[in-house]
C-alpha cells in the first residue's frame, strides 16, 4: 500500500461515553471505513479497560454515544474483552472526523 492509500479513517484519545444516562470519561481507539456495497460508513474500536463502565454495563451489550473533540454518534457498546475493553460499534457518521475529498486525504498525508 502507497503512503496515500487510506482503507480506515480514526480517532484515539479522550471522549465521553454516555451509557443509561451516565456520563463517563473514557479513552478510546477508533476506526472506521466505508462500505462501498451497502452505502454505509461503519466505525469501531475499543475503550480501555475502565471500572465505572464495567459496574455499569455488566458485561452486557448496550446503546451508546460517544463524544470526542471532533464529534459524536450513537452507537452501541458489546462484550468486553480478556483485557476489560468493551467493543463499541457504530453506522453512518462517526464520532471522528473523516477527509471528504481528495485534497483533504492529501493535506494528512503531508
Amino acid at each position: 500500500m502507497s503512503e496515500h492509500e487510506h482503507d480506515e479513517d480514526g480517532y484515539a484519545g479522550p471522549a465521553t461515553l454516555s451509557v443509561d444516562g451516565t456520563e463517563l470519561t473514557v479513552e478510546v481507539e477508533l476506526r472506521g471505513h466505508f462500505q462501498p456495497i451497502d452505502g454505509y460508513y461503519r466505525w469501531y474500536g475499543r475503550i480501555a479497560a475502565n471500572e465505572q463502565l464495567s459496574a455499569l454495563a455488566g458485561g452486557k451489550k448496550r446503546p451508546a454515544r460517544i463524544t470526542t473533540p471532533e464529534g459524536a454518534a450513537d452507537g452501541e457498546i458489546s462484550d468486553p474483552d480478556t483485557w476489560d475493553r468493551y467493543r463499541i460499534m457504530g453506522t453512518s457518521t462517526p464520532p471522528f472526523a473523516v477527509p471528504t475529498s481528495l485534497d483533504e486525504l492529501e493535506q494528512l498525508d503531508a
